[in-house]
């Protein structure tokens, strides 16, 4: 056996050198420092587009030529794990990144590119939904596959499927969390795709009331009619002006209401109706139609007589016209 002398140097220590091991070191504080700043580019309004993606050309402004190698690996990391999902754009065609939190990215993982493929299809149809057959052409994928994806995409509620009132047998397919527009669930008028009557004829007899019986039966603005029936709360579903207007109109096509001349409305500060003075608009009205008058004292074949329009006409209700009046008709 052979001592060990206690002057002797230490053996040298195993392993990579200390110059390796800062280096390696050095490397991912860089990596982690440009991952960062990376992702702190989306917070930035002024780097982002007003839809909160940041364009290829502004990336290569921000980290120039010398370190856009380098984050590459950053970007590749970041779609690997769903944070970061491409498009193009639709005019000029470039490169848009768009970054997903975390809490969405769970939702991504497992998935393959052809299901992200199809996510950002849809995604891009936006509340308007997008049929199956448009799917199938734009992802260029096999139906029996597509039905996997879409199941898989469902279950993870990342999808959701809904039909149209102007094609009830199709499939439509939008993000899970949107709401249809109007144009596919028909808006207030249908219920569960199909029209409502009752619920319209209800919503007509409530407006005749409000016609007869507010200010006394000389007019009511459409406003007056919105105000009223929020208070009364006859709609299950708030109404717009204008959807409240598509009513009114009806019941003025069908005869049973009139517009009179309008009536000034203040636009700043008024009650909505006799608000009037400088800077205020004009509000049409709407009262109960007139009866239809009829002629008592001349037959049909008077009115071919040249001097017809001469004469003063008497109505069997008392109206009298003048020469040349005009009579409203109902």
């Amino acid at each position: 056996r052979v001592k060990a002398d206690p002057d002797a140097p230490p053996p040298p220590a195993t392993g990579a050198p200390p110059a390796a091991n800062a280096a390696e070191t050095a490397a991912t504080t860089t990596a982690t420092n440009l991952d960062q700043e990376f992702i702190s580019m989306f917070r930035n309004p002024s780097l982002t587009t007003p839809t909160g993606q940041i364009t290829n050309t502004t990336i290569q402004q921000q980290f120039g030529p010398h370190r856009i190698t380098a984050l590459a690996a950053t970007i590749n990391g970041l779609t690997s794990r769903g944070r970061l999902t491409m498009s193009r754009h639709t005019t000029t065609g470039e490169l848009l990144y768009n970054l997903v939190s975390e809490s969405q990215a769970t939702k991504f993982e497992g998935l393959d590119m052809s299901a992200r493929l199809v996510y950002q299809i849809i995604e891009r149809a936006g509340n308007m939904g997008i049929w199956t057959k448009d799917i199938r052409t734009q992802s260029n994928i096999q139906q029996l596959a597509l039905n996997k994806i879409f199941k898989a995409l469902e279950s993870r509620r990342l999808i959701k499927p809904t039909k149209s009132v102007t094609a009830k047998a199709k499939k439509l397919y939008m993000l899970f969390d949107l709401m249809p527009a109007k144009e596919i669930t028909g808006g207030p008028w249908y219920t569960e795709l199909e029209f409502d009557h009752e619920f319209i004829s209800e919503l007509r007899h409530f407006i005749m009331h409000c016609v007869r019986r507010l200010n006394g039966g000389n007019g009511v603005s459409l406003r007056e009619i919105m105000d009223k029936m929020t208070e009364a709360n006859v709609s299950r579903v708030r109404l717009s002006l204008g959807e409240i207007r598509q009513l009114v109109r009806t019941l003025v096509y069908d005869y049973m209401v009139e517009e009179t001349a309008p009536a000034p409305f203040a636009a700043v500060g008024g009650s909505g109706r006799g608000g009037g003075g400088s800077g205020g608009r004009e509000e049409e009205l709407y009262v109960a139609a007139r009866r239809v008058s009829t002629v008592c004292d001349f037959k049909w074949w008077d009115v071919v007589d040249p001097d017809f329009h001469f004469r003063q006409i008497k109505f069997e209700d008392g109206v009298t016209l003048a020469a040349h009046e005009p009579h409203h008709h109902t």
